[in-house]
């Protein structure tokens, strides 16, 4: 029983077709409870849900679908086109992702590690609250295969969307550690992600965090 011990939170960031999905999953195989902000963020959004007419309110009732639940499909193409849009529904996002982060970080009091999975870790405002901070990065020409291959679309939408995304190398020097992930799979990513979880577990111990 840990008493009187926070978790040791590990922050993940990283562009589209990054890997950072990866990193996190080899993170919970180490056994890291990993939350996943963009689940947080589509439960948020659901019909119901705390941002649910915040976003609404914001973008109008043509974004809602069927059961007028909102279709992220519509709202996707409305904010990947439009900076300002963009930012706009990262602003209403992003404060009911901090707080319900928050809330679940409390409840896992047990936990001896966490990851937080959040593309947008800076951005969120989230940093302040990780003991460290990662960003998985990846050449932009692997990231773009690896968005067209997953969700089914152009290269030329896949840029369109990496257009309205910060470069990840204007984050370099606020990351504790950085994973340059250009590997074909897990397996060749695993060993990285390991030694640097090892490493981080000792520091811990040594300063009696776990």
């Amino acid at each position: 029983m840990r008493q009187n011990k926070k978790p040791f939170i590990i922050g993940v960031a990283g562009n589209s077709g990054s890997g950072k999905g990866a990193v996190c999953k080899i993170l919970e195989d180490l056994g890291c409870l990993v939350i996943d902000c963009d689940a947080i963020a589509h439960e948020n959004m659901a019909r119901g849900g705390c941002a649910y007419n915040d976003i609404v309110n914001a973008f109008g009732e043509e974004i809602l679908g069927e059961n007028s639940e909102i279709d992220r499909r519509i709202l996707g193409g409305i904010v990947f086109n439009d900076k300002q849009k963009l930012e706009l529904l990262n602003q209403i996002a992003h404060g009911h992702i901090k707080k319900r982060l928050c809330e679940i970080i409390e409840k896992s009091a047990d936990k001896a590690y966490i990851a937080i999975d959040a593309p947008l870790l800076r951005e969120a405002g989230l940093m302040p609250l990780c003991d460290t901070a990662w960003l998985v990065d990846a050449d932009e020409n692997i990231r773009l295969e690896r968005v067209m291959r997953r969700d089914g679309i152009t290269r030329e939408k896949a840029l369109e969307r990496f257009k309205n995304q910060t470069p990840s190398f204007y984050h370099h020097d606020v990351f504790n550690f950085i994973i340059m992930n250009n590997y074909d799979d897990i397996s060749q990513l695993g060993p990285i992600v390991k030694k640097a979880f090892y490493a981080l577990n000792e520091q811990a111990e040594q300063n009696g965090r776990i």
